[in-house]
């Protein structure tokens, strides 16, 4: 039966009753609702999310956080007017939020069918075995786990969901806590993702690029080597993986997982599973590889098919037509990546039928079951649109453009490293890279001289910067998506990822620091991956005389 976090409970109603009990003096003292609030571009756009993520932390319970956030939110965006207040919440909150995301919502239902269609059929439970002969260690495991999530660059949502979903057998077979899984497949999401040419974020960066002097997709590869977060973050993934040790709360989890096999550590009872361990004994691993290889390639060519490469896209223009790297840019992945999975679920539940390892009662009762475990992924990824949407009303993109317009005079070379620290402080605040980037990028454009190296750096910075603010968020889609793809408590799997995502930072921060007078990143990534490599030796180092 669940444990109810009585603490966490009282923190959260007295927050709730703090902000409603503000609500009523403020309307009483006859503050006005407005077109404009009160409170638009200033600090106290940032106010919400940073009030979520903060009770989110202390509760560990996310759903109750989220809401304070979001009502804190209607409430300064409307002065303070219980009645405005309701209107933002419901229209700009969670309507718009319901029916910006219904694709990605469609999305997750189909690959939780999938996924329990293809445990019902013995895939998994095939995968398992053949893992249990093939990868061998703990290490093997995770490792595999990193090469898949490097492989599916494609788009970040279906890296997190897919690689979940395949390696999560095989992960639990090695006694691998679903916190340290869940980490590894966020840090092989947005940061692989951010690095590959050919991918979603590639496309979504070229759709701001415009005032640089560049394309958008030569501008994205030329700062791929200046994106330091990214690629240590690959660096980091391996050290832990092949030094084989943890710090923080995933050593907890990690030991829990090797001593106890308690995979949870805490919140299991909040994890909903798709999974069925009754799965058929008939299966094979090929019923659980060719569906994701179908979902693979349907799934781009839906992209593909969405961005207009085969003729017209779905706005109905033809400039993309035959190419591929301009359908990317153009394509929209909340529509084809359902476009994608639902062909790839007809596909396997006639294949599935035909080779008689389930019923068609049992492909039914999967649709369901795929649904309910993905309802907390659903119920979050709503709260955190609602809650972005919140700050929009607040304007704290004009806020965060006023405090870099301030930074731009007598700081030019440290430039690079201010946007980082803003673009972290920003992803994390609201939960997007990909609004992040939008919101900095046309600044980081219009600062630097187009010639210069270091609109090279400074984009490139303004990218590492989101992606490492996205990790670190609780309300980050992309931390949601991991979460879901392991099965793993959302709190768990934030607090965990933290600390790694820091370490990370801090080291890319030094270089962002060194690139104001050393603007060459032959020299600089060479020096980043030893600090990186140094920076865990000596964390291992502390750690183990600790235990000593």
């Amino acid at each position: 039966m669940k444990k109810f976090n009585k603490k966490g409970i009282l923190v959260s109603l007295f927050t709730l009753m703090l902000i409603l009990a503000t609500s009523v003096v403020a309307f009483a003292t006859g503050d006005d609702a407005a077109n404009v609030s009160n409170y638009y571009s200033t600090f106290w756009a940032m106010v919400p999310p940073l009030v979520a993520i903060a009770l989110a932390l202390i509760t560990k319970e996310v759903y109750s956080s989220l809401f304070i956030g979001i009502v804190l939110g209607g409430l300064l965006s409307a002065n303070w007017h219980p009645v405005a207040a309701l209107d933002n919440v419901i229209n700009a909150g969670l309507i718009e939020a319901v029916s910006g995301t219904a694709g990605i919502f469609i999305f997750l239902v189909i690959l939780g069918a999938l996924v329990a269609l293809i445990n019902k059929a013995g895939g998994s439970k095939a995968f398992g075995r053949w893992a249990e002969t093939h990868i061998k260690s703990r290490v093997g495991a995770m490792f595999a786990t990193f090469i898949l999530g490097v492989l599916i660059f494609i788009d970040d949502y279906f890296n997190c969901l897919t690689v979940g979903s395949v390696m999560r057998p095989v992960t639990d077979s090695h006694k691998i806590s679903r916190a340290k899984l869940a980490f590894i497949i966020d840090a092989t999401a947005a940061p692989i993702c951010m690095i590959a040419p050919v991918s979603s974020w590639a496309a979504a960066v070229s759709e701001f690029t415009e005032g640089t002097g560049f394309s958008g997709i030569e501008l994205f590869v030329r700062a791929i080597p200046y994106n330091f977060y990214s690629l240590l973050m690959i660096v980091f993934v391996l050290g832990i993986i092949f030094m084989k040790f943890d710090y923080g709360p995933m050593k907890l989890h990690e030991f829990n997982a090797m001593t106890k096999g308690d995979l949870f550590t805490s919140g299991k009872d909040d994890v909903e599973s798709a999974e069925n361990s009754d799965g058929n004994e008939k299966g094979k691993v090929i019923d659980l590889i060719l569906p994701v290889i179908v979902l693979v390639i349907i799934s781009i060519v839906g992209l593909l098919y969405i961005g207009g490469f085969f003729g017209v896209d779905l706005w109905g223009g033809t400039d993309n037509a035959g190419s591929f790297v301009g359908a990317f840019g153009n394509t929209d992945a909340t529509v084809g990546l359902p476009w994608g999975a639902l062909v790839a679920l007809i596909a396997t539940v006639i294949y599935l039928l035909a080779r008689r390892v389930i019923t068609f009662k049992d492909a039914m009762e999967s649709i369901p079951m795929g649904f309910k475990a993905m309802v907390p992924a659903i119920l979050i990824l709503t709260f955190a649109t609602a809650l972005k949407n919140m700050t929009g009303l607040l304007g704290a993109d004009v806020y965060v453009e006023a405090l870099m317009d301030s930074a731009a005079s007598g700081l030019a070379n440290f430039l690079p490293t201010i946007i980082f620290l803003v673009a972290c402080v920003l992803a994390f605040s609201t939960g997007t890279s990909w609004g992040t980037f939008g919101i900095l990028i046309p600044i980081v454009a219009a600062i630097f001289d187009p010639t210069s190296e270091l609109l090279i750096i400074g984009m490139s910075a303004c990218l590492a910067g989101a992606v490492c603010g996205d990790h670190c968020s609780p309300i980050s889609d992309t931390t949601i998506m991991s979460s879901a793809g392991s099965q793993s408590n959302h709190v768990n799997h934030v607090s965990t990822q933290l600390p790694y995502a820091i370490t990370v930072a801090l080291v890319s921060f030094v270089v962002y620091v060194l690139a104001a007078f050393i603007q060459s990143a032959w020299v600089l990534l060479p020096v980043g991956i030893i600090l990186m490599l140094g920076t865990l030796f000596v964390i291992k180092a502390v750690t183990k005389n600790k235990e000593a």
